[in-house]
């Protein structure tokens, strides 16, 4: 018998491929961080000899889910500023407070705090954009989570750069640094077309397609965003993004509620992304990402939670929940993205948008081992007839039972295996202190 790591087993294995398939009484081998096999439990137990064996019985086994878009310090503004719209939400509190408190141990501290709430959420790999890339890239890293790192880019100054050319020096010298580990890959990540010079957003561009990043931006979140561009410049920010250069595979559009037929030809034509937000966007009533429409063209939509100072959680299955149930109402179709695919946009599709999809998002064999479980044996969760459909429209973030990443577990029976859950709350109670003076 080949001695290998691992033998995770469970009732439901959704390996989450294109189609919508269900095993019954499976198991993963995994081996060195990567999936070897996925096999009855018989076969497996005659073929391997592993050093654990995690018997899941009652549960769903499923690949990580993976938040496409977030600001992770930003956990410590959680409750900040509500009810407010983006423009005033952003300048008359956010980016006051962030002057006020931003500096390398808030960076740190609300990462930690946001990163035990994404793995106690089943999130195994973040896409962020935030100050201070070095510091999150370090802390992501400490904790055994999947991201890739924004190297964020504005004008503005800020307690992590005086303005773009600062910006884009910081961003170049990691970048020739590299990865300190391949949990850790990094996106050009400019803030918005209103808050970044076309100059600038060249040479983001300059640096993407030299250390081959994807570009991470804002785009079309507001009708005040759109109408500005249109009476700066007489077109659009995506036309513009586009004539730019910008607009192609490896571009990461985040939001998109304000959209018309010219912009969706023109992502279908670049095959550029779109992450999805549904909740900060109703929240900040900022508009509604046409989904069911963009899906039916073929584009790559991928679920983020934005920030928890604008959400106000990183729960991806609630996030997920409300993307299908919005773009229902929104296309009067209850056939519109079924449970199967929005589950894919919270993790393949994710996947793909940050260029990872040879990696994770499924649960196959040769890919790494980013893997969650789901406790059904819960009165909330009984009968179970249809397990995607479970997962989306009956369970939360309070399932999650299980998270591994590249095979090595980061919760087990609902307890952080890498963090001190005491400890981080004891952070976020100090910062909300602190912050409310």
């Amino acid at each position: 018998m080949e001695k290998i790591d691992l033998i995770i087993e469970a009732e439901f294995i959704l390996p989450m491929a294109a189609e919508a398939s269900v095993l019954k009484n499976h198991a993963l081998a995994i081996h060195q961080g990567k999936i070897i096999a996925i096999e009855p439990y018989a076969t497996l137990q005659k073929t391997y000899q592993a050093k654990e064996w995690v018997q899941r019985p009652h549960h769903i086994l499923l690949p990580g889910f993976i938040n496409a878009h977030t600001h992770i310090p930003m956990n410590l503004f959680r409750g900040l500023a509500d009810d407010y719209p983006l423009m005033t939400w952003l300048h008359e509190h956010i980016w006051p407070a962030e002057k006020e408190h931003l500096n390398e141990d808030f960076i740190r501290d609300g990462s930690l705090l946001a990163i035990a709430e994404m793995i106690r959420g089943g999130t195994t790999c973040f896409n962020d954009h935030f100050f201070f890339h070095d510091t999150i890239a370090e802390t992501t890293l400490s904790t055994g989570l999947r991201a890739t790192v924004g190297l964020c880019v504005a004008e503005f100054p800020t307690a992590w750069a005086q303005d773009a050319t600062d910006y884009l020096k910081k961003a170049e010298t990691t970048l020739k640094q590299g990865s300190p580990s391949d949990l850790i890959t990094y996106a050009m990540a400019p803030h918005s077309i209103y808050a970044v010079s076309e100059q600038t957003l060249q040479k983001c561009k300059s640096l993407a397609r030299t250390f081959h990043t994807p570009i991470h931006i804002h785009v079309h979140e507001t009708k005040v965003e759109v109408e500005e561009s249109l009476a700066k410049t007489g077109k659009r920010p995506l036309r513009r993004l586009h004539e730019l250069g910008l607009l192609d595979s490896h571009l990461i559009a985040v939001h998109m509620t304000q959209i018309n037929e010219e912009d969706i030809a023109l992502l279908k034509e670049t095959q550029a992304h779109v992450v999805h937000s549904p909740q900060c966007n109703m929240k900040l009533a900022s508009g509604i990402c046409p989904v069911e429409r963009l899906h039916r063209e073929g584009i790559n939509i991928a679920i983020g939670t934005d920030g928890v100072a604008s959400n106000n959680d990183l729960n991806m299955i609630e996030e997920m929940r409300t993307a299908a149930f919005l773009a229902k109402v929104v296309s009067e179709n209850a056939a519109a993205i079924p449970a199967h695919t929005v589950l894919r946009m919270g993790s393949y599709q994710g996947a793909k948008a940050l260029g990872l999809e040879k990696k994770i998002g499924t649960l196959e064999i040769g890919k790494e081992a980013d893997l969650i479980s789901i406790d059904c044996d819960q009165i909330e969760l009984l009968p179970l007839y249809h397990p995607h459909a479970q997962l989306i429209y009956a369970a939360n973030r309070e399932n999650v039972n299980d998270v591994w990443v590249q095979g090595k577990m980061l919760l087990k029976n609902r307890e952080l295996t890498s963090l001190d859950e005491e400890k981080i709350k004891h952070i976020g109670r100090s910062w909300g202190e602190k912050i409310k003076k």
